[in-house]
């Protein structure tokens, strides 16, 4: 695939990087490349791509192997993981997969061995948590939770964690948004004697406003399904990193369980990362403007929302770490589940449905949703309640969506 010789800034590079038009009659933006096998143009380069995907010889510089089979890899494939990495402060590389989950599972599977820890911040995604407790755990390996945002506790797992080597952190948390210092855990990480990979799921903020590789983790890990596709309209994972080893190791399992990304959602997952930053930035706006106005609600018991943190600790990691705010608001309503569920029953504009980031707003129950494969003490430990209420604010009039809203709350 083509590159410009010169540097470019990034919203030039996701548009010019890793397509040639040459390579494909002309085309302006890439084509769709539906084929399951690619013809060889000689037997040596049959071999000669054989042997780099079995890691027995390396490739040379930026030169690629043909491409063998789109179980491994396809044109659309190395066109998107190229037109991630721009987007990506920090990044060099990029794998990606067919939905957040696959990334995951891929990396768990991939740097974790028989008898290794894994620690991990908590609250995370409930899926995440129901793969460490259903599979993770049950394969072999040791999970160990630390809280969201408590950097001593992290610290302390390390100290107690011989055999880590893997440290999974989502920050902000999901539904909670607490933060949790990634330059701080990236420093304890390097103290240790087995030095784990960091890995960050940056879904939440990235890659707009937040920019884990910068600061020191190893892998970005995204649920490429939210803010990258922006559209509630295909599933996809990606991982980021400035090590090319480490993405070939990614890369070496991926084609093992088979869960790459195919070329039409690659296709059209390239299509929209010229946007991302223009949505999450109007989407941002939005909920800065909602979060604030509904503070001041009698119906609500508590706004989460970055620009309202009060914590001391937890505004200095915001202003550290993090661009802007984002578009994630939870609230808690005031009168518990049965208010929660009367708010939600009301919403037309926003829709009541799982999942975040899309261009429409979505709004919905995490204790009954999205982490209800929790336990009690699992929910006190993440401080997850029935009042409470998750909104990704979307790109509809601010106006409009705090007016339902207000409406839905006053009802309730």
């Amino acid at each position: 695939m083509a590159r410009i010789s010169y540097r470019v800034r990034p919203e030039t590079a996701v548009l010019t990087r890793g397509f040639d038009p040459a390579l494909s009659v002309g085309a302006a933006r890439p084509p769709v490349y539906r084929s399951s096998t690619f013809v060889f143009p000689s037997p040596e380069a049959a071999e000669r791509a054989f042997g780099i995907v079995l890691g027995k010889i390396s490739p040379v510089g930026e030169d690629r192997p043909d491409l063998i089979y789109a179980r491994l890899n396809h044109p659309n494939a190395e066109i998107l993981e190229e037109q991630l990495v721009p987007l990506e402060r920090g990044a060099r590389f990029a794998a990606v997969f067919n939905s957040g989950m696959a990334a995951i599972v891929t990396v768990m599977l991939t740097f974790l061995e028989r008898g290794s820890e894994l620690i991990y911040t908590q609250p995370l995604y409930g899926g995440t948590q129901h793969l460490i407790h259903q599979v993770i755990e049950p394969l072999g390996f040791h999970a160990r939770s630390v809280p969201a945002g408590d950097a001593n506790a992290l610290d302390e797992a390390l100290e107690r964690s011989p055999n880590a080597r893997l440290v999974l952190i989502e920050s902000p948390a999901n539904p909670t948004l607490m933060m949790t210092d990634i330059a701080r855990a990236a420093v304890a990480v390097r103290r240790h004697p087995k030095r784990p990979l960091l890995a960050v799921d940056n879904t939440l903020l990235g890659p707009t406003f937040q920019h884990p590789l910068a600061i020191g983790a190893d892998l970005s890990v995204y649920s490429a399904t939210k803010f990258l596709g922006g559209f509630s309209d295909l599933l996809a994972g990606a991982v980021l990193s400035d090590d090319p080893e480490l993405i070939q190791s990614l890369t070496g399992m991926r084609a093992l369980f088979g869960n790459i990304l195919q070329a039409d959602e690659c296709w059209i997952l390239d299509s929209r990362l010229s946007t991302v930053g223009l949505r999450m930035n109007r989407q941002s706006k939005n909920a800065q403007r909602i979060a604030e106005q509904l503070a001041r609600h009698p119906g609500v018991d508590r706004v989460i929302y970055p620009s309202l943190f009060k914590d001391p600790e937890q505004i200095r990691i915001r202003d550290a770490q993090t661009d802007y705010p984002g578009s994630l608001v939870t609230i808690e309503v005031k009168g518990g589940k049965h208010a929660a569920f009367e708010f939600l029953r009301r919403l037309k504009i926003a829709k009541n449905a799982v999942s975040l980031g899309g261009v429409e707003s979505l709004v919905c129950h995490p204790m009954t949703t999205t982490h209800s494969e929790l336990s009690a003490q699992e929910f006190s430990a993440a401080g997850i309640t029935e009042s409470m209420v998750r909104i990704s604010v979307g790109t509809e009039h601010w106006r409009d969506l705090l007016d339902e809203f207000v409406r839905a709350l006053d009802a309730a």
